[in-house]
């Protein structure tokens, strides 16, 4: 069982309540209650050079991310802190996640602490509770003939990961991608009622557009040529073929992927909102993944994104 996949399977055995979705989405739905809990681990999330402030960040983001993919409200947070014997780097963690928590109105419930052995990497999480809304869309739902809205830009984070690697002192909003994620709480709140299925972009576009696909039980047809690059990305990494496969498979964006009826416009549902809005596909019938750029055909890439190996 190392891989992730074969894990959720072994899981899915256990988690039989009805609130689980057959761990077919992000969340749990207990009631009006959304729960979701997400972990960052040192050297895997997070490099040990980040910023201890932008790690406190970081983790109350993605989880607030989830949130945003089913139009929830947050409600509240348990923190699971690991302590290493630095106070310092303690402290401007916490720093961190207090400034997520409030500019996002997050209140911190409780948790609990453990501490860790020397040299031992850093294993942080959250559980996040939101108040759910008049629906709360999940991955599966989907149907043939929805088309796909991403919303925010793609490949910033995964960019500012290859700047940090090759440098471990570069800044500028690439590195702060990836540091600092934004939680799109409000388009996600606008987009959930009308949503047949929702997610947010978390491992890939790529491969989490699949998962959404395979959820609704539906194929789908992808664009690269419409993908919603920043211009700091178009200036690090180009706007070809290359490098829009890897802003596709590069993970770490916290975007959010909406599949709507063909007579919906998510431009009109999200008109006002800042962050970028795009058409980038339709799910099909059948299983099919078709990938296709202004230049035609592209053969899916052997990584579709990011998954969890123990090996």
């Amino acid at each position: 069982m190392s891989t992730e996949a074969a894990v959720l399977a072994r899981l899915r055995e256990l988690a039989t309540h009805p609130a689980a979705r057959g761990l077919a989405d992000d969340v749990a739905l207990l009631g009006d209650l959304v729960l979701t809990h997400d972990t960052i681990v040192e050297g895997v999330h997070y490099l040990p050079t980040d910023p201890p402030e932008s790690v406190g960040w970081k983790l109350g983001a993605v989880n607030l991310s989830d949130l945003a993919a089913k139009g929830a409200t947050p409600a509240g947070a348990l923190l699971s802190l690991t302590l290493r014997g630095n106070d310092d780097w303690d402290e401007c963690f916490l720093a961190g996640l207090a400034e997520v928590c409030e500019r996002f109105g997050l209140p911190l419930l409780g948790g609990d602490t453990v501490a860790l052995p020397a040299g031992a990497p850093r294993v942080l999480g959250l559980t996040v509770l939101g108040r759910a809304g008049a629906r709360v869309p999940g991955r599966s739902g989907g149907q043939a003939g929805d088309f796909l809205w991403l919303v925010g830009p793609v490949g910033d984070s995964a960019a500012g990961l290859a700047q940090l690697l090759a440098d471990s002192a570069a800044s500028g909003p690439l590195v702060d991608a990836y540091r600092r994620p934004d939680p799109l709480l409000a388009a996600g709140a606008l987009l959930a009622p009308h949503a047949s299925a929702m997610m947010d972009v978390s491992d890939g576009l790529l491969l989490d557009a699949r998962r959404l696909a395979a959820a609704s039980g539906c194929g789908l047809r992808i664009d690269l040529s419409v993908l919603p690059l920043s211009q700091a990305y178009r200036e690090a990494r180009g706007d070809d073929r290359a490098a829009r496969l890897f802003a596709a498979t590069g993970g770490d964006d916290y975007a959010l992927l909406a599949a709507l009826p063909a007579d919906l416009d998510a431009l009109t549902i999200l008109k006002g909102c800042s962050a970028k809005v795009v058409r980038v596909g339709e799910l099909t019938e059948g299983d099919a993944f078709v990938l296709v750029d202004n230049l035609g055909l592209v053969p899916l890439p052997e990584r579709l994104g990011y998954e969890h190996n123990a090996s």
